[in-house]
């Protein structure tokens, strides 16, 4: 490997590690804040996600790519928000395998209002360290990867 190539990865390795260490930090401050006293981030995460599903619906599988949690996760936290009454989970007419999860009234009502809170906390925590600037630069290059396609990247996990 040749210098830059080193220089590159390295580059890489600090990049992914700053992302990481940044996006924990925030969440365990986040986790302690009002927002996350009633719903966890992973049941916020569900909410929030369906909120952006035409109808407010999707099916667990398709929910799944959005979200940082293993499918048998995503079932069980489903199925304690339907108990919640904040959704509802019914077979996908056009695939009887597929469980398609439907946001109530009553999830989006309870998303807005965690939502609300959530965002305040975060504006707590990074508005005294990041200009308007500077969060606008971060929003850009995290858009960058999280619309990447990584299929170029295929060979190296093969």
């Amino acid at each position: 490997m040749s210098p830059d190539q080193q220089k590159s990865v390295r580059a890489s390795a600090d990049a992914w590690e700053a992302i990481f260490r940044a996006q924990v930090k925030v969440m365990r401050e986040l986790q302690k804040g009002r927002a996350f006293s009633d719903l966890s981030p992973s049941e916020y995460d569900i909410l929030f996600n369906l909120t952006r599903c035409p109808g407010g619906s999707s099916r667990l599988s398709d929910l799944n790519v959005h979200l940082l949690i293993s499918q048998p996760s995503l079932s069980r936290t489903a199925e304690r928000l339907e108990k919640r009454g904040y959704v509802t989970r019914e077979k996908d007419p056009s695939d009887s395998r597929a469980v398609l999860v439907t946001l109530t009234d009553e999830g989006r009502a309870k998303q807005a209002s965690v939502g609300r809170e959530h965002v305040r906390h975060i504006h707590r925590l990074l508005q005294p360290l990041l200009t308007v600037e500077q969060l606008q630069q971060i929003k850009q290059l995290n858009s960058i990867i999280a619309d990447a396609d990584f299929s170029h990247a295929q060979a190296c996990t093969e």
